[in-house]
């Protein structure tokens, strides 16, 4: 996953960060991590689209969206999304409406493992 750049784009007057962590609680219990599968040829594709979408729908300047597959750990970051743009409300307002493109049309699935089951790092 992505740090911090060491210096900005010079076009864009704001630029916004968001990563989704995975929580420590699934449906109230406790869990390690999760497990995400996707068909990664056709979760690529839909990243780009919707990349590209939000770049013409919001005239951003960058939009940088990444995803996890495989387990990840309770406390790590599952998903990565920077949005730079002229200025900070198309910024806001963009990040919002890609995480919630993605939830609705990229093709990965999540398994939790509770803490009382194995995971698969565990298991190897």
């Amino acid at each position: 996953m992505r740090e911090r750049p060491n210096q900005w784009n010079g076009a864009a007057g704001a630029s916004v960060d968001f990563w989704g962590v995975v929580r420590a609680l699934e449906d109230g219990r406790e869990i390690s991590g999760i497990e995400y599968e996707a068909h990664e040829k056709m979760a690529q594709h839909q990243l780009e689209t919707i990349a590209g979408e939000a770049r013409r729908k919001f005239a951003l300047e960058e939009v940088v969206l990444e995803h996890r597959i495989g387990f990840v750990a309770a406390g790590e970051a599952s998903l990565f999304l920077r949005v730079a743009s002229a200025h900070r409300g198309a910024a806001f307002e963009a990040s919002a409406w890609i995480v919630a493109e993605l939830k609705k049309k990229v093709p990965i699935w999540k398994k939790p493992f509770f803490v009382r089951q194995k995971s698969p790092a565990a298991r190897s």
